[in-house]
């Protein structure tokens, strides 16, 4: 199993993948905290919120970064179905199940990787953004609780974007879906059906990095449901992989 994990981390670290979408998770945590930073400094000068709540919300921003996460894994695995790689690796590894055991858990160690982008990233952008506007940080308990939902929903959104990749295969696809998923699909049915919309991968994610929508769950029920979603997903990419033709 130690060689196919080497492969595999090489694999991910291979091409251009990786980089693309560790600068598109920069990117749109820059943006949203630039965005946040620009409200924040509006909103402290009316007094609807002070310096401790605007600290939070700015870390709260790089959430965004889970998008280029969970792209990365779906991307990680159809590639291999574009290029027609994936039936030498099924036949290297072995086995099917081993194959699809190893993607995930370097998934996994690559989202830890996007994370730690992502924790060193925000509080730099911070004080940078704060400095920028002249406002003062006030780091909180609320802040670093939102702080650990945002590099806990990033590390996750790999191995969520590695199992979609298994189930859907193809790489055009995988990205239009997780794309309409993420952007589209969770937040509407969120605001349409509360009751239902609560428990999507998105919106559960959402209540980890402490989103303050009204009806979320709590944040050990929604990382409950993450883990839930995990489990089905994984289950139906092996059954899958194991029933259908890898070409």
């Amino acid at each position: 199993m130690r060689e196919v994990l080497n492969a595999e981390w090489l694999k991910a670290w291979s091409g251009r993948t990786w980089w693309i979408m560790g600068a598109l998770g920069v990117f749109l945590g820059l943006l949203g905290s630039s965005g946040a930073a620009a409200v924040a400094d509006q909103q402290i000068d009316s007094g609807a919120t002070d310096a401790a709540a605007a600290t939070a919300e700015l870390i709260r921003s790089w959430f965004s970064v889970l998008l280029a996460s969970v792209l990365f894994g779906a991307l990680f695995v159809s590639r291999e179905y574009n290029t027609g790689a994936i039936s030498r690796s099924v036949l290297l590894c072995g086995s099917r199940t081993r194959l699809l055991a190893a993607k995930t858990i370097v998934g996994t160690a690559m989202g830890l990787v996007f994370a730690l982008l992502a924790a060193v990233l925000a509080p730099l952008s911070l004080w940078g953004f704060f400095t920028l506007f002249g406002m003062d940080v006030q780091w909180s308990g609320e802040a670093t609780l939102t702080l650990l939902g945002v590099l806990t929903v990033v590390t996750l959104a790999v191995p969520w974007g590695v199992l979609l990749g298994w189930i859907i295969r193809n790489q055009a696809a995988s990205v239009t879906i997780v794309l309409v998923v993420t952007l589209f699909v969770d937040e509407t049915l969120f605001r349409v059906l509360p009751a239902v919309g609560k428990f999507t991968m998105g919106i559960a994610m959402g209540a980890v990095y402490r989103d303050a929508k009204p009806e979320m769950l709590s944040i050990p029920l929604a990382l409950l449901v993450i883990a839930g979603w995990l489990v089905l997903a994984g289950w139906t990419a092996r059954r899958l992989l194991v029933t259908r033709d890898v070409k």
